[in-house]
């Protein structure tokens, strides 16, 4: 069946059969509660009922939180759902290709669905297939982990012409994300406008002008790779509402930029006038990407030989609002956007963009908003925020529904990193040990879990994926990617997933 696992009894040892060592001996397998208060840490490791609970979303939240109820709980069993066939989320689907690095947590991920007492079930969409309170007369915990899945709109005319894009839709299309699979980007032009200074906004233009050579040894899909390679873009603008103290992308992002191979950096020095005295008792990160960017704006052009190709380049733009996208002649694609100029009011983060009056146009054939994340509401049982995209909640604890969580993007708002999202699932996590501690979970009812979901599940023709199936996938991927000299070749169709899987 997918997903057993062997369960020892509720409070009996999970060494048994694997070289335990018996009764008051370590044996390797206590599970680490150095983060828990003495109280909190006597009751996890005194016999009890086994808490079962369910995690929605296997991205960093749902995987974060799952490891940390795991680890510091000896006796729960944790199931995580996912909508897609594979696991993993915004690692597998946001984090850039040329990034391998930051895809090593799905390493750690791999470990904690491997555990006897975690199982996965993908090719689950939760709030269709099964519903909110299904899962929580199955489990005696639900935890709500499922991300953004759509973007935040500009909300101006013209954003709805060929040759516009979401980060998001853009994102998902050269990693593999099935939904976005067809979105077939028009690059015939020789100017992209990116609109955002975040970490996403950096990786697209990376992405649109790296040297071809580099993204072939990626995990880039082979269909946005064949696009690229016919891409006529050459300048990439990225433009944002406030100044140079406000940029929301890091130091690192930035100097993989300033250092891409064949693009030059084009910065004006007068958007940096008086910065560095401004930037003097700033936080350190702050500084010190102001300074980078001083330094590149002051830095004299690579002088290019006759006769040598010109080379590529990108710019950051500063005080720019967009009011329209403009429509070419036939108005059958954008040509540019109309900007209202804008200046600032109070200071730092918290300084504000307001128009000065003044408009200008930008010209480019490919607009890019990468202007953000937005979650959506699940199911008409779970309070939703829709002026803030989130599930209100506290502490993770949804606000009015005993024993329904929530953890990262929808909980907190789609900010952050990784490591920031990490530091929410444990939050949420703890908010769920500490009740399951006072009894405001009451565990006294014994609970199921996928053995009645699996029965729902049965009844509405949906066959779940397990974590031995995705390995299948992985191992396909992995396979495929090996032949082209990549480290896989993504499958973006979930209907041959299946097929290699046998569903």
């Amino acid at each position: 069946m997918a997903g057993a696992r062997g369960r020892a009894p509720p409070g009996g040892c999970r060494a048994a059969g694997r070289g335990c060592a018996g009764p008051g001996r370590s044996c390797g397998f206590t599970p680490c509660l150095s983060l828990c208060p003495a109280g909190l840490r006597r009751w996890l490791s005194s016999p009890a009922a086994a808490p079962r609970v369910c995690v929605v979303g296997s991205g960093p939240a749902g995987f974060y939180t799952a490891q940390h109820i795991l680890k510091h709980h000896g006796g729960a069993l944790v199931d995580i759902y996912e909508k897609l066939p594979v696991p993993f989320g915004l690692v597998r689907f946001g984090v850039a290709p040329d990034h391998p690095e930051v895809k090593n947590v799905i390493n750690t991920f791999t470990q904690t669905a491997r555990s006897e007492r975690c199982a996965y079930y993908g090719n689950v969409t939760v709030g269709r297939d099964v519903m909110v309170p299904e899962l929580q007369q199955a489990y005696h915990a639900v935890v709500l982990s499922y991300g953004a899945e759509d973007s935040r709109v500009l909300g101006i005319p013209g954003e709805n012409l060929p040759g516009v894009y979401s980060a998001r839709a853009f994102v998902g299309w050269y990693n593999g994300l099935p939904e976005n699979r067809d979105l077939k980007p028009d690059l015939s032009c020789e100017t992209a406008l990116i609109l955002g200074h975040g970490n996403v906004a950096l990786d697209i233009a990376r992405i649109l002008l790296s040297p071809l050579q580099l993204l072939r040894k990626t995990d880039i899909t082979d269909s946005s790779l064949a696009a690229l390679a016919c891409s006529k873009v050459k300048r990439v603008w990225l433009v944002g509402r406030r100044g140079p103290l406000q940029v929301a992308f890091t130091i690192k992002e930035l100097r993989e930029m300033i250092n891409l191979p064949g693009a030059r950096a084009v910065l004006d020095p007068a958007d940096f006038t008086g910065l560095e005295n401004a930037v003097k008792d700033a936080p350190r990160p702050r500084k010190r990407l102001t300074e980078l960017m001083i330094k590149t704006a002051l830095d004299k052009p690579v002088e290019v030989q006759e006769g040598a190709a010109a080379p590529r380049a990108w710019g950051l733009k500063f005080q720019r609002s967009p009011q329209e996208v403009l429509p070419s002649a036939d108005g059958r694609r954008a040509r540019g956007v109309r900007m209202a100029l804008t200046r600032l009011e109070g200071s730092g983060d918290s300084a504000k963009a307001l128009p000065t009056g003044d408009v200008e146009e930008l010209e480019c054939g490919l607009v890019l908003s990468s202007i953000g994340y937005r979650s959506l509401p699940l199911d008409p049982a779970v309070p939703f925020d829709s002026q803030h995209g989130v599930i209100p909640n506290s502490s993770g604890r949804v606000e009015g529904v005993p024993g329904l969580y929530c953890s990262g993007w929808v909980k907190r708002g789609p900010t952050g990193v990784i490591i920031t999202t990490m530091n929410d699932s444990f939050d949420t996590a703890q908010s769920v040990l500490e009740d399951l501690q006072r009894g405001v979970l009451d565990i006294s009812p014994s609970r199921e879990g996928f053995g009645v979901v699996e029965s729902i599940l049965r009844s509405r023709g949906v066959r779940p994926v397990s974590f031995s199936d995705w390995e299948k996938i992985d191992a396909a991927e992995v396979a495929r990617g090996k032949a082209a000299g990549k480290p896989r070749e993504k499958i973006v169709d979930p209907a041959e997933m299946l097929r290699i899987i046998g569903h």
